[in-house]
């Protein structure tokens, strides 16, 4: 796998920093933070955890997480204080300057709601070490635990038992996880609400998973996607894992701090 060079990183980072306003999007778990088993003990390395603070100061610039994680989850992992927009459940629920955006939740939708969470529960109950993690509009049963055999047939019994009985609901798959949702949305939808709402004239993010490429695909020509590992990906620029992701963020920080500098001067 080729990644790119930090010359190839430097002058697309350099095309992206001049924009007016500019909104930098960053997936979590797997691209700031590594994975870890229990979700709530996630936490992005201290490297980049020093840039996203960074970016918080930096005028005409706006950071947002986009997660599938839960708001609650996301914010609880963060420790980025009240300037931080999230996008979280893939694009389902948001936390703006304003507040929390509330989820529709038809009494038809609390209904398969309730039926997706007893089957998702009944088939984690049947491998070691799968685990249900708790949605607003979904359900997510995690396999990282679980051994490889038992993950290949969980995941392929829970697609066919979740759309046998409960039929219309939108699947996701990723790193060790099997994920079910009442309402459909992804990425792709957080980073055109989120551009909308900062006015972005460009867009910078990164992911590491499948579910990242729905974000990556809505790029246009001014912005600039970032994909961590080397999984097939349409992003344009490609880095190894946290630690390099770290230092791109590094780099963008410090560019575009040196162009917003400059105007206010």
């Amino acid at each position: 796998m080729n990644y790119s060079t930090a010359s190839e990183i430097e002058a697309a980072i350099d095309q992206l920093v001049s924009a007016q306003t500019l909104l930098i999007a960053l997936d979590f778990d797997g691209t700031l933070a590594p994975e870890v088993d229990d979700p709530l003990d996630s936490r992005a390395i201290p490297a980049a955890q020093e840039q996203l603070v960074r970016m918080l100061d930096l005028a005409d610039t706006r950071l947002a997480l986009v997660s599938g994680r839960a708001l609650d989850s996301l914010e609880h992992v963060a420790h980025l204080g009240d300037r931080v927009l999230f996008g979280g459940s893939h694009g389902l629920e948001y936390r703006l300057d304003e507040g929390d955006s509330h989820l529709p939740m038809s009494a038809e939708n609390t209904a398969a709601l309730e039926r997706l969470d007893a089957l998702t529960h009944e088939l984690a109950d049947s491998a070691e070490g799968a685990w249900v993690e708790i949605k607003p509009a979904g359900r997510a049963v995690h396999v990282r635990m679980t051994s490889a055999e038992d993950a290949e047939r969980l995941t392929a019994e829970s697609v066919a038992r979740v759309e046998a009985e409960i039929p219309g609901l939108t699947t996701r798959f990723g790193k060790n996880i099997i994920e079910f949702a009442i309402h459909d949305a992804n990425k792709g939808d957080a980073i055109t609400r989120l551009r909308d709402y900062v006015g972005a004239d460009a867009v910078f993010f990164a992911g590491d998973d499948t579910t990242d490429e729905d974000a990556l695909v809505v790029l246009g020509p001014d912005d600039l996607g970032v994909r961590v590992g080397d999984a097939p990906s349409v992003a344009r620029l490609r880095v190894a894992g946290t630690a390099e992701i770290a230092q791109l963020l590094a780099v963008l920080a410090d560019k575009r701090h040196a162009v917003v500098s400059a105007r206010a001067n």
